[in-house]
């Protein structure tokens, strides 16, 4: 018998789904000991939020009937802790046999449940944003560079000169890994900036480093901001990781310095 078969690898290893609600699934992650790791400590030097889009929401009505939505959830950055991914989505299928009379008492549990996971006001509106067919900005992703590192990602590949631009440059070659289950995490990033002009193919090599890291989503997107700050020294940044959807989940970690306006979230197309 050919032992080498789904059910005994990997691909074969259940999830247990919850058969109630719980909200005891929600497995929260304080962001301190990240931010200690890269030079982060006391005030914020940036504004932000996690924006969370959910593609697979449902519960039952009063009469047994199932309803079906998306959403869209917001965590500010200042709150002490994020959400781990895979605790969220098994905590919004635990709402699936659940019974509610409306839209507005299962929003107002499940906003008190993130909030108290996240130890933050979390906020949550019904749908999704559009898909934008094409990212606004400079993609980077042609040029023609010679790559050497592929983890950990190094700080020290950046490059700037002393013209002053204003400018948005993107890339869609953004890859780390998640800390906790080592699959691939994929994202378009977004670099909103005014200041020294970025030497494009040095940021393209140092985006390219992040490759093999293991680091949560929102982790990963602070280091990149506070990298870009402390290397280039822009006068204004904003720093957007739009990731692709796993589990009927994807977030956007968007951080800013704090002269930025809220940014107009729209979804990528690899979204």
């Amino acid at each position: 018998m050919n032992a080498h078969t789904p059910e005994n690898s990997s691909l074969g290893r259940g999830t247990e789904y919850p058969a109630a609600y719980d909200e005891g699934l929600l497995f929260p992650i304080p962001r301190a000991q990240a931010r200690n790791e890269i030079g982060i400590h006391g005030a914020l030097p940036f504004i932000g939020h996690d924006i969370w889009n959910a593609y697979e929401l449902s519960w039952l009505d009063t009469r047994g009937k199932p309803v079906v939505e998306t959403a869209q959830f917001i965590v500010p950055a200042e709150s002490p802790n994020l959400i781990e991914s895979k605790s969220f989505k098994l905590y919004l299928n635990s709402l699936n046999n659940e019974r509610f009379a409306s839209h507005d008492e299962v929003q107002a549990k499940v906003v008190a449940a993130l909030s108290t996971a996240a130890g933050g006001e979390v906020t949550m509106r019904f749908g999704v944003p559009h898909t934008q067919a094409q990212q606004s900005g400079i993609c980077i992703d042609d040029l023609p560079v010679t790559i050497a590192s592929y983890g950990p990602p190094d700080a020290g590949l950046l490059r700037h000169d002393d013209t002053r631009v204003t400018e948005v440059l993107l890339t869609r070659l953004l890859k780390s890994n998640c800390p906790v289950t080592s699959q691939p995490d994929w994202a378009t990033l977004t670099i909103d900036y005014s200041g020294p002009r970025l030497d494009r193919a040095a940021l393209l090599e140092y985006i390219v480093s992040f490759r093999n890291h293991c680091e949560f989503h929102e982790q990963c997107v602070e280091r990149i901001f506070n990298d870009l700050m402390t290397r280039t020294s822009p006068d204004r940044l904003s720093v957007i990781a739009r990731y692709t959807r796993r589990g009927g989940l994807d977030i956007n970690p968007w951080r800013a310095t704090v002269n930025e306006d809220r940014i107009d979230f729209e979804r990528d197309v690899r979204q």
